[in-house]
């Protein structure tokens, strides 16, 4: 049944403002005059002609995505049927919309040829439902997307990564075109600059050069507000003590929250391409206050963000001056020789690597249990974040790192950003450019902006070895310390969490990863992606998770016979993590040690 479509394109306020076009033009000249020094300081960090050369060369295809669309014009030279064939297919779905948007136009209903997927919040305002006008662009655009994508896919004889290359490309291009991100074409804009005389598009032009300047020269989108959260009074809270540090961590101990806890300590191994804190935003969903409150004696790693200085450190640096590090002064801290430990994301990547390593040094035993957050162990299947990860890149990469001694954090986070540009990047240029509105203060989006630097020694192998080669599943082709990595060895209790939606570790990808392990292994599988489907306290009540005690080869088979449950996963692994926590003895209170958490390592800005 076709929804009712109204005539008008949008609904106009009767009384809305006039301009008052002194004011416009005082606050546009304001807003000029900052602008000048920021163009000026942009032209002097990239108008020379070195620079120039390297955007030529370098910045202007960042996803090296023209020997794919070479590829993707000779595929269609050679077999052009299977294109034509598409083209003739849209101009009949285009023909079909025309009439159907006619019938609406007259007010004679008419059928709606296509809608948005489901999540998609772009076309939320009722007049892209209520308005024939809004109606047809809206569907326009979806056809023209769908057409895109499928003449893409459906060619035939491209090499399939060139394929995937190209697609995600033309995805981004779809997402920077859609009518949402236009002023002429956004009802909403629309209804905001009738209703405010054109004021949201006079902010909308102050706030781009505010995140100028943050950016010094630079756009630098501003997600939420900054001013609200400061670390330490109401994010990564959690009290307790920095108890040990050297060049790339911190060790936090948090204080106890019961009387009795568990004697086998925990810790944490977060990634170090983001803060530890997004374990720790607000004590309503910190995971760490959570599992302090559940008996456990908790550390966790806070890594340094590290400067040109530590360039060299490597990816077995991490491992032996953070993870084994930290279990050797855990051991001396609470007397015990085993450690609980978790890993999230690339902290689960190095605590496999750890295990092996201690499995081949016959030390594995200093590791209780093994939990792996969104872990990759084998890459193959490692998403989009593989296709900045062929060899061009790589090399673009390494030159950009051999300059400076690190991959800026910001490169990194522009990257994660590209990958769900619609949520992290376009909606906030419509709220915050095109609506003049100041972003929502958001936790977690401002634990996302507190970005970090990658060393070149470590990101380096890392792409190589992980992203591009996949060493990692092949015994002995990766090597910490001189001693190889075989997978299969590791024969520790590990506890896997994958998340349904995940963009960053897609949960098959990891599914293939658990399998590669020898110890006996438990998968839970949470509703929602790579953070929200991890930082989802049991008050809440969101989400879901499904569970299966079987591993079969096929994750679609694992899923078929998993069994669903409403809520958090937390519970589910604190059930688990139990039978690895041993008695219950007093609550251990972390030493004065060097200062409070949560430490100057996370304080660090790049």
């Amino acid at each position: 049944m076709a929804k009712a479509v109204t005539k008008d394109p949008v609904h106009i306020d009767p009384g809305y403002k006039m301009p008052d076009l002194v004011a416009l033009s005082r606050a546009l000249v304001d807003a000029y005059t900052k602008a000048v020094p920021i163009y000026e300081e942009y032209l002097e960090k990239h108008g020379s002609p070195e620079a120039m050369e390297a955007f030529l060369n370098r910045d202007l295809d960042p996803l090296n995505i023209r020997e794919s669309y070479l590829a993707f014009l000779d595929s269609i030279v050679t077999d052009p049927t299977k294109f034509f064939e598409l083209q003739a297919e849209f101009v009949q779905q285009w023909a079909t919309l025309w009439h159907e948007s006619l019938m609406k136009f007259m007010g004679q209903g008419g059928k709606t040829i296509i809608e948005p997927e489901a999540g998609d919040r772009r076309f939320r305002a009722p007049e892209w439902h209520e308005s024939a006008l809004f109606d047809f662009i809206k569907q326009s655009y979806l056809l023209t997307c769908r057409w895109m994508d499928r003449t893409v896919r459906d060619t035939e004889g491209m090499d399939p990564k060139q394929k995937e290359k190209l697609a995600f490309a033309t995805k981004l291009f779809a997402n920077a075109i859609s009518p949402t991100n236009f002023i002429l074409t956004n009802p909403e804009v629309l209804n905001e600059t009738l209703k405010t005389g054109g004021e949201n598009l006079v902010k909308g032009f102050e706030n781009l050069i505010e995140d100028m300047e943050r950016g010094h020269g630079e756009l630098k989108i501003s997600t939420t507000d900054y001013d609200t959260f400061e670390l330490g009074k109401n994010v990564a809270v959690t009290p307790g003590r920095v108890v040990f540090e050297n060049d790339l961590m911190q060790l936090l101990q948090y204080s106890p929250s019961t009387k009795t806890v568990f004697e086998t300590p925990l810790l944490i191994i977060p990634p170090w391409i983001n803060k530890y804190y997004i374990l720790d935003l607000r004590p309503e969903n910190s995971f760490i206050a959570w599992a302090v409150s559940q008996g456990h004696t908790v550390f966790t790693i806070s890594w340094v963000n590290p400067g040109p200085e530590l360039a060299l450190k490597r990816f077995e640096d991490y491992m032996n001056e953070g993870v084994l590090a930290a279990l050797t002064q855990i051991e001396e801290i609470t007397g015990q020789a085993s450690t609980n430990v978790i890993g999230y994301c690339l902290g689960g990547t190095l605590l496999a690597c750890t295990l092996a390593y201690l499995t081949a040094r016959k030390k594995d035993s200093r590791v209780a249990s093994a939990t792996f957050l969104t872990t990759l162990l084998d890459f193959e299947k490692a998403g989009d974040l593989k296709l900045f990860a062929d060899e061009e890149q790589i090399e673009q990469i390494d030159r950009k790192m051999h300059e400076k001694g690190i991959l800026e954090g910001r490169d990194m986070q522009q990257t994660f950003s590209l990958l769900r540009a619609n949520d992290l990047i376009w909606s906030f240029v419509v709220n915050n450019y095109l609506m003049g509105k100041e972003p929502f203060p958001f936790d977690l989006l401002y634990w996302n902006d507190d970005c970090t630097n990658m060393p070149a020694a470590m990101h380096s192998f890392y792409l190589r070895k992980m992203y591009q080669e996949n060493a990692l599943i092949r015994p002995g082709a990766v090597t910490m310390m001189d001693v190889p990595v075989d997978l299969g060895t590791i024969k520790t209790a590990a506890f896997f969490l994958s998340t349904r939606e995940d963009h960053i570790a897609p949960w098959k990808a990891t599914y293939d990863g658990l399998r590669r392990l020898g110890g006996p292994i438990t998968l839970t599988l949470a509703a929602s992606g790579h953070i929200a489907g991890v930082i989802n306290p049991p008050e809440k009540k969101k989400y879901c998770y499904w569970d299966n005690s079987a591993i079969p080869d096929d994750p679609d088979q694992w899923l078929e016979k998993a069994v669903q449950h409403d809520g958090s996963w937390w519970p589910r692994w604190q059930k688990w993590i139990k039978d690895f926590g041993g008695k219950k003895i007093p609550a251990r209170k972390p030493a004065k040690g060097i200062e409070a958490a949560p430490g100057r390592y996370v304080r660090m800005k790049i």
